[in-house]
């Protein structure tokens, strides 16, 4: 059993990845249901949210059946993240995340996110406010460094550590490379197999199938793995992974069904969340990953974003899954 201090995991637990406009309460919804074992909330701008900003504080919005649940901040100021730190505790998570992994320009030109990368001190006053900000644990999120010349994660873990985190996910990318290339999980198995690290290690950056989920975790000896981009328009890599894991066997790929009840499951849920009007809205997002590959979708992709109410779009939906063959999804 993994724990982050009081809370209790599996033996290898599957972590959603915060992803800007994507891990909001209705997509968190649809992959705790398929398997998720602990998520986070879109990343929160410690900015936004002193200035009360509405998109900011409706990110901190929880509910009780997501737990183990974090909120993720981010910043350039030292006190402010400590503030924010305050404000996401009251919101009642199960644990608080600092991102410094963002390697977006808005938000690294801006002294966050990756950018902290550049500056280990600074990073460690960050982190030291919003562990003494809360009573709750405290993870960090980051990347291997700011480029090939400067891996420093091996650093940040134990000085974090130091000052109290209790757990640490590494994207195997540096800040340079964006999303770009191959995600290098070695220097995140050196960081595990430093005999100074007692926190749980996770690993993050390109695992899209059971296969590799299996191998790298056998190769690394990671305590688990955070799923970010897979779990888009397809939730149930979690419990396909935990599936091979556990028998070696793959689970029957999603049928033409499962998607179209998957997609009105997070409809639903967006539209009791956001309202009617920007829950179908953002809900279109939504539709070409949750039908990737079905041959000829333009033409209903089309008919969906120009939905305006819940009853149109499940008309459609139910279109969709009386006009595919099953075998044309699979194919």
């Amino acid at each position: 059993m993994v724990r982050i201090a009081d809370i209790e995991l599996s033996d290898f637990p599957l972590l959603l990845a915060p992803m800007e406009d994507v891990s909001d309460p209705p997509f968190r919804a649809v992959c705790k249901q398929n398997g998720a074992d602990l998520m986070y909330t879109e990343f929160i701008s410690s900015e936004g949210l002193i200035r009360d900003a509405a998109k900011s504080v409706q990110k901190l919005d929880i509910f009780e059946y997501e737990r183990p649940i974090g909120i993720q901040l981010f910043g350039s100021d030292v006190e402010t993240m400590g503030t924010c730190a305050e404000i996401a505790t009251r919101a009642k998570p199960d644990l608080i995340d600092i991102n410094y992994g963002c390697p977006v320009k808005n938000v690294a030109c801006r002294g966050a996110g990756a950018a902290l990368l550049q500056d280990i001190p600074k990073m460690v006053r960050m982190t030291e406010a919003v562990v003494k900000a809360t009573h709750l644990p405290v993870t960090v999120k980051t990347r291997l460094g700011w480029d090939e010349s400067t891996k420093n994660v091996q650093e940040v873990a134990e000085r974090l550590q130091d000052i109290g985190i209790k757990a640490l996910t590494v994207h195997g990318r540096t800040r340079v490379q964006m999303y770009k290339g191959d995600a290098d999980w070695t220097l995140i198995g050196r960081v595990k197999e430093n005999p100074r690290i007692r926190i749980p290690i996770f690993g993050n950056g390109d695992i899209d199938s059971p296969e590799k989920a299996l191998e790298y975790r056998n190769r690394y000896g990671l305590d688990g793995i955070m799923i970010g981009r897979a779990s888009i328009g397809h939730p149930w890599i979690f419990n396909e992974i935990k599936h091979f894991m556990r028998t070696g066997t793959h689970l029957p790929p999603p049928t033409l069904q499962d998607r179209v009840e998957v997609c009105r499951q997070h409809l639903a849920f967006s539209v009791r969340w956001k309202g009617e009007k920007t829950g179908i809205f953002e809900m279109r997002r939504h539709y070409t990953n949750y039908f990737k590959g079905l041959p000829h979708f333009k033409e209903h992709r089309m008919k969906l974003v120009l939905a305006e109410t819940p009853f149109e779009v499940d008309e459609l939906l139910s279109e969709i899954a009386e006009t595919f063959d099953q075998r044309e999804v699979l194919a």
